[in-house]
């Protein structure tokens, strides 16, 4: 971890370095914006594994509906529903786990980058935007605000959107007592941290939507396939039947 750290402090003194030469020689300048692309290069280094923890996400919550009926159909036959489940998982390419693989490479590197956020020299007095100092939390709460929402809406995203499913509402409010802790925290956090934090979660925001966009088209395309065969199927065999 100490490695990590060291590293990653480094590499966003070279990436500071590097908007002080082409950009502007201004602390009040360059620091906020070297945090913006420190934050950006970061997320493409992970983006191979962002997308696979997204997708994983994404393609569980669109199961849920059939998982759900397993569960009511099996309740008293647990081991039944369980292999009912294994096969939906297989057939749709997904696993339980696959989601969670991807967080784990990351975690090390997102306490890291923690630190480093934490214990950026030199910023003390640095104005950026609206901020007075970017060592000092956010006197106008705009910061903690957007940490909240940012937070809620990357999170929500992902989440299963079927009101009557005990397990749609549960994560619901999870991801509403996430938000707000992570709101709640950033009020005393310093402002360079809860910068990077809000960053990061628009860039997330994005990649899902985009990811979720994807997914959607393929599905389309499928159907459209599929209806098309299905149609050609009929009018061969009307053919065929008129023929005789």
């Amino acid at each position: 971890m100490e490695l990590l750290r060291q590293g990653l402090s480094q590499f966003f003194e070279f990436v500071h370095n590097l908007i002080k030469f082409v950009v502007a020689d201004n602390p009040n300048v360059s620091y906020g914006l070297a945090i913006i692309l420190f934050t950006i290069i970061i997320r493409v280094i992970l983006l191979p594994l962002n997308i696979k923890q997204t997708r994983s996400q994404v393609k569980m919550q669109e199961i849920q509906p059939e998982i759900q009926k397993l569960q009511t159909k099996y309740k008293n036959d647990p081991q039944k529903a369980q292999q009912e489940m294994s096969k939906i998982y297989k057939e749709n390419g997904v696993s339980p786990l696959s989601g969670c693989l991807p967080l784990l490479i990351q975690m090390p590197i997102l306490f890291a980058l923690y630190y480093v956020f934490y214990n950026l020299p030199n910023i003390d007095g640095v104005k950026f935007l609206w901020l007075p100092n970017l060592a000092a939390k956010d006197p106008y709460f705009i910061l903690p605000v957007l940490s909240f929402a940012t937070t809620y809406i990357s999170s929500s995203m992902v989440a299963a959107k079927n009101k009557d499913n005990p397990q749609a509402k549960s994560m619901s409010s999870m991801n509403i007592m996430m938000a707000g802790m992570m709101g709640f925290m950033s009020i005393n956090f310093k402002s360079a941290l809860v910068l990077y934090w809000v960053v990061n979660n628009l860039i997330q925001i994005a990649q899902t939507y985009i990811m979720k966009r994807l997914e959607e088209n393929k599905k389309s395309e499928l159907n459209g396939a599929i209806a098309k065969e299905v149609s050609s199927d009929v009018d061969e065999k009307k053919n065929r039947k008129n023929n005789k």
